[in-house]
C-alpha cells in the first residue's frame, strides 16, 4: 500500500492538470478550457497548503471547502476536455479524471469530519457553561 499524502497527491495533480492544458489544441473552445483548468487545477495545492496553517478550525473548514469547488471545476474542465476528444491521449485523462473523483471523496469526508469535530467542540464548551459553580463541583 502506498503512503497517504494529500499535499504530493494535489501538487502531482495540479502538474498533470498543467500537462494536459499544454497539450490541447490552439482553438477558442480549447484555450478556454485550458485557462479554467490552468487555474482550478493548480488551486486546491495552493489552498490545501492554506489550511495547513488555518487560523482555527472554522478556517480549515473553509479553505478546504473553497479547495473543494476548485477540483469539482476541474473536474468539469476535464470532463468536456475528454468528451470533446481535445485530449489525445485518452488512459492520462481518465486517470486524472479519476483522481479527481477521489480527491472530491477525500475532501467531502474531511470537510463533514472537521464540522462534527467544530460541533462536538461547541456543544461541550456550552456543557461546561452550563455546569452551575459552587462547592459542590469542586
Amino acid at each position: 500500500m502506498r503512503e497517504f499524502n494529500l499535499e504530493e497527491r494535489l501538487i502531482d495533480y495540479a502538474v498533470v492538470n498543467l500537462n494536459i492544458t499544454e497539450m490541447l489544441p490552439d482553438t477558442k473552445g480549447a484555450n478556454h478550457l485550458a485557462g479554467q483548468l490552468v487555474r482550478s487545477g493548480t488551486a486546491p495545492a495552493l489552498m490545501y497548503g492554506e489550511a495547513q496553517a488555518a487560523e482555527s478550525r472554522k478556517d480549515f473548514i473553509h479553505k478546504m471547502g473553497v479547495a473543494l469547488k476548485e477540483i469539482r471545476e476541474s473536474f468539469i474542465c476535464q470532463k468536456v476536455i475528454y468528451k470533446k476528444n481535445y485530449f489525445k491521449n485518452a488512459p492520462i485523462l481518465i486517470k486524472v479524471l479519476r483522481e479527481s473523483d477521489e480527491l472530491i471523496s477525500i475532501f467531502v469526508t474531511s470537510i463533514k469530519t472537521s464540522k462534527a469535530n467544530l460541533k462536538r467542540e461547541k456543544e461541550e464548551k456550552a456543557s461546561r457553561k452550563e455546569k452551575p459553580k459552587g462547592p459542590h463541583n469542586i
